[in-house]
């Protein structure tokens, strides 16, 4: 009798090939502008304390009350896979004192985070981001850095029906003035208790709710945006000012009110519009408080996290991942062991010069080689005999047009870069 076969677990976002080559390509695209402007890779554990996201992410969030996934260890403690990355990188930038040295600390992560949420097209149990902190400088043009560092991820990938919405959450004053009205507003609403009860930890969350009775009932509810500072409108103005000098477009949303409590100031998000209800592709702010509220300096930071999974699909919702940039540029097929050798020992060369070259093993017959040739989508493929290693030439053939020509081998190099 044969054993059942184990399958992944509900909700996990795995990938297996070819769709793992174009997940790869978008994951190095989202990271590669965070590379070029100076950032550095911090790599965190998959679980920490639990009270680390309690106090750093909010009592009230989702995220902590409803999504975690926490369990006892074996010691006794209670440990949680990290939902999200922000509050991780705080607690390893105080404990390692990041924040002692050159400032503004600038990193960048990527992995995998967990949240228990209903699994739906776009929304994982396991899901993947990239995403970067700059932490130690209350400066506007950091805001407008970080907002023009995600662009150029999603251009990158060749993105376009894409909107990046912003707004600012205001300082502390900003947010005490509004809560009082907030609060007055709130209490005009017929509420379920457990609404009521997240609205008293953290009123804005009222803003976030999805119910349709919510969203109607909110659209006539005080908007932070008219209670900001003088000092939070100038720094919002001067990150406007910024992002419209780099060209980058954005619409004002006064009702956005990111899933994590500690945003503060510039709060932003990238929304696709070929993605239905799971649209946002990536976002993040300001959060000033948050080092201190985990047990560090009083110093202010902002980040984002990008979704890899939600950037793939919206990749593959407008038809720009190109199978041809995941393939081989050349498939060697031997005929002998003399050949398999000289087979081995031309990969090796090609390869270190950047090359991607697959070799035809397990001694199959040309035909079933060819074929082989055929599956891998390579560019290019040649046969390796005794006759071509003894003249020193072989005939190279494009696979998409069948076309060939007559190489040197000691020139292949040459005439697969052309």
């Amino acid at each position: 009798m044969s054993k059942q076969k184990i399958q992944a677990p509900k909700g996990v976002s795995e990938y297996t090939p070819p769709r793992s080559a174009a997940f790869e390509f978008v994951r190095e695209a989202l990271i590669s502008p965070a590379r070029l402007a100076g950032y550095q890779l911090i790599e965190l554990p998959v679980f920490e304390d639990t009270e680390l996201f309690t106090r750093g992410v909010g009592e009230s969030t989702d995220v902590v009350s409803k999504e975690m996934y926490t369990f006892e260890d074996r010691g006794g403690r209670s440990i949680t896979l990290r939902p999200e990355g922000t509050a991780g990188v705080m607690r390893a930038v105080i404990e390692h004192g990041l924040d002692r040295g050159q400032l503004p600390a600038k990193l960048w992560y990527s992995g995998q985070f967990f949240r228990a949420e209903r699994p739906q097209a776009g929304r994982y149990r396991q899901f993947y981001q990239v995403g970067i902190e700059a932490i130690g400088l209350d400066d506007p043009a950091i805001d407008a850095e970080v907002i023009a560092i995600a662009d150029a991820g999603f251009k990158s990938i060749g993105l376009s029906k894409y909107r990046l919405e912003i707004t600012s959450l205001g300082d502390a004053a900003s947010r005490a003035a509004h809560r009082v009205d907030l609060v007055k507003f709130i209490a005009t609403m017929n509420l379920d208790e457990a609404t009521a009860a997240r609205a008293t930890l953290n009123p804005l969350r009222l803003f976030d709710d999805k119910r349709e009775e919510i969203k109607q009932a909110m659209l006539k509810a005080p908007l932070l945006v008219d209670y900001l500072s003088p000092e939070s409108k100038t720094h919002f103005a001067q990150v406007t000012h910024y992002l419209d000098s780099l060209g980058i477009t954005y619409v004002l949303n006064p009702r956005m009110v990111r899933g994590l409590d500690y945003y503060t100031g510039t709060t932003f998000e990238f929304v696709h519009e070929l993605l239905g209800a799971q649209s946002g592709i990536g976002g993040g702010g300001r959060y000033d408080g948050l080092m201190a509220e985990l047990g560090g300096q009083s110093l202010s930071g902002i980040g984002f996290g990008l979704g890899v999974d939600r950037a793939l699909l919206a990749a593959e919702a407008e038809g720009i991942i190109n199978e041809d940039l995941f393939v081989s540029d050349l498939f060697i097929i031997p005929l002998g062991e003399d050949a398999k050798v000289k087979a081995l020992s031309l990969a090796t060369q090609l390869r270190s010069h950047g090359k991607n070259v697959e070799i035809a093993f397990g001694d199959r017959a040309l035909k079933g080689a060819m074929k082989g040739a055929d599956k891998s989508g390579a560019r290019y493929v040649i046969v390796l005999g005794d006759s071509e290693i003894s003249s020193g030439t072989l005939e190279l053939k494009e696979m998409k047009t069948g076309a060939t020509s007559s190489v040197k081998i000691d020139a292949l190099l040459t005439a697969l870069s052309k």
